[in-house]
């Protein structure tokens, strides 16, 4: 065996000796083997780190069982191993001795406990020293620099950014430097300092020293991420500053937006409009701007948003009925009343009354507005139709025939006027996917039902030769065809047979849906308790029940409470033709009900005995 290795094997029996015996207690036993560890350190440089870091972490055992004497003698080992190599290792360790220090007897080693924290510091500017001294780039320095003030280092970090600019005085990014130097001013309360260094860099600006535009985009950033109006408001004067006078700049609008939000917060509502037109100048077309100039009339006109939030909703309604006679720029009553209308969609005010009718009329006028091209003709066609849903809502609220008549024909004024701008719209380009003819048709049929129209029927004809037509639509009608003041039983048996066709021409039934439909359409056309029904009737119902038993029969899907009200709805007409002597018509149907009881699940068993004797279930 080689000399050389005897000698490493030796240096870590002697080092795992030393841990052993810090483990025991045993602190002269440690030092020894310490000892003879760092005599073969010439033999051995390489182990240097090795028993330096054994030494630190003996010392911070000891420091935990506040043996601060073993602590002090092992940090010196410390010093003494990394003394000329590692600079950031030796002021940690010089840092924690002078804690040890001030722990141990700060009384009688305060002078020692000082002079390790300057030595610290030495070292720490001595290695920075050494950093600038290598051929490093400016990111590389920013870097360190960042480095040092996230982990509170803030006058080492400080002194070490003032000495980097001297390195890359030529250097195109040295904004780079400045805009650090700032951000970590403003993060460490000095607003003071980071004021004077924006004011340099303003002077800067104007005299021929100018931030790269990345630069000074990122300082506008930092200047406008202040929290308090107030503060804000400096910050973004400074900002301003990079400005020329006239200048036009999307950055200068949403200045200006920003600094308005915090003139109308403070409530100088005339610095505000200044702002805003400063703003507008820039960037008119910008949705924020104009959501700015939006929020400045709603300023102007505080009193009617203060009453919706205030629930005094008669004296916001005669304040939106002012706006809309005297406001004259219509961005601005569309913006407002869209505001209206989101507060009341939140707070649950969209079916009060007085406000619908308002609503209404509003929807209405805005219409108008719109010229005549492709866009704005949507925008007048959705007004039309959000004015009919509203005169619809209103008129399914608890208010008097004659009050509804009016609702209704109102509505259907706003969808006939909808329907010509939508038959001009359709010419101009592709609609497949929009929903409006659905929706000017049941528009429409709810408002004719509910009149008792006499053209309703004529209105129908041309829905049901429609061959796009969509199940979920046939049902709404189906719906609507029985809802009150509406009764138009017919229409709805129709539109339930229509969609129940739709459902048996699907490639995969949807079972619950079919039944949902059959369920309804049996309730319609077979009353619970009549016993003296047209042999016609019961024929057409009982074709619906074969058809729902071809389903059930098709698919494990169908739902078994569906199943078992079929069964039930099949015995008790069975047994309502017994009690009137028809008593082969009374055991057809009574079978037919026994034919679903095989079709039940769990609940099968529990049926089995009430199908058993002549009674209804």
């Amino acid at each position: 065996m080689h000399r050389a290795d005897v000698e490493k094997s030796l240096f870590k029996v002697l080092s795992y000796q030393a841990e052993s015996a810090v483990a025991q207690g045993d602190f002269q036993k440690a030092v020894m083997c310490m000892q003879r560890c760092k005599d073969m350190l010439m033999k051995l440089p390489k182990e240097t780190c090795y028993l330096a870091v054994l030494c630190y972490n003996f010392g911070v055992e000891t420091y935990e069982w506040k043996k601060y004497e073993q602590k002090f003698k092992s940090f010196v080992f410390v010093y003494m191993f990394t003394c000329g190599y590692f600079f950031c290792f030796q002021a940690k360790v010089l840092r924690l001795l002078a804690t040890t220090y001030f722990e141990w007897d700060c009384s009688l080693y305060l002078d020692k406990a000082l002079k390790a924290i300057s030595l610290a510091n030495q070292v720490v500017m001595f290695s920075l020293a050494e950093f600038t001294r290598l051929e490093m780039s400016l990111d590389s320095c920013l870097n360190i620099a960042k480095l040092l003030l996230e982990h509170g280092r803030e006058s080492v970090g400080f002194d070490f950014l003032k000495s980097v600019p001297e390195r890359f005085e030529s250097s195109p990014d040295l904004g780079k430097i400045t805009l650090l130097h700032i951000e970590f001013l403003l993060q460490n309360k000095r607003e003071l300092l980071a004021k004077q260094k924006i004011e340099e860099v303003i002077i800067g600006h104007y005299t021929g020293k100018q931030l790269l535009p990345e630069a000074l985009n990122q300082l506008h950033i930092i200047l406008w991420d202040r929290k308090s109006y107030s503060e804000a408001l400096h910050w973004y004067n400074y900002s301003v500053s990079f400005y020329t006078p006239g200048q036009i700049d999307q950055n200068l609008a949403k200045l200006q937006r920003n600094m308005a939000s915090c003139y109308l917060h403070l409530n100088q509502v005339d610095k505000a409009k200044e702002a805003v037109k400063q703003a507008e100048r820039c960037d008119p077309t910008s949705i924020f701007t104009k959501f700015s100039v939006y929020k400045i009339a709603c300023s102007i006109y505080k009193p009617c948003f203060n009453s919706f939030q205030s629930d005094q909703q008669i004296v916001a309604i005669k304040a939106l009925e002012y706006l809309s006679e005297h406001l004259k720029d219509c961005r601005q009553l569309f913006a407002a009343l869209k505001r209206v209308s989101n507060h009341l969609f939140t707070s649950r005010l969209l079916y009060m009354g007085k406000i619908l009718i308002t609503f209404s009329y509003f929807w209405c006028q805005l219409s108008q507005f719109c010229p005549s091209d492709k866009a704005v003709l949507i925008a007048q066609k959705t007004c039309l139709l959000m004015a009919a849903a509203v005169d619809l809502e209103m008129g399914r609220q608890n208010v008097t025939p004659s009050e509804q008549t009016e609702l209704f024909s109102q509505a259907l004024q706003h969808l006939q006027t909808c329907k010509e701008i939508w038959k001009v719209l359709k010419l101009t380009g592709d609609f497949a996917k929009d929903p409006t003819d659905t929706l000017l048709l049941l528009y429409e049929f709810e408002a004719r039902s509910k009149l008792n129209d006499p053209t309703l029927h004529n209105l129908m004809e041309s829905v049901w030769e429609q061959p796009q037509i969509e199940i979920k639509t046939l049902e709404i009608i189906a719906s609507l065809a029985m809802e009150s003041p509406a009764r138009y039983p017919v229409l709805c048996k129709k539109a339930l047979k229509s969609a129940l066709n739709l459902h048996r021409k699907q490639a995969v039934i949807d079972a619950v849906k079919f039944s949902k439909c059959l369920h309804s359409l049996i309730n319609i056309s077979l009353p619970t308790g009549l016993t003296d029904l047209d042999s016609c009737v019961l024929q057409e119902v009982w074709d619906y029940f074969e058809d729902a038993l071809s389903v059930v029969s098709s698919t494990d899907a169908y739902p078994e409470t569906e199943i078992l009200w079929l069964m039930t709805r099949a015995w008790n007409t069975g047994i309502f033709q017994y009690t009137v002597g028809k008593y082969k018509e009374a055991e057809l149907w009574c079978g037919l009900g026994m034919r679903f009881l095989n079709h039940l699940g769990s609940l099968k068993k529990s049926y089995e005995g009430h199908v058993s004797v002549p009674g209804g279930i």
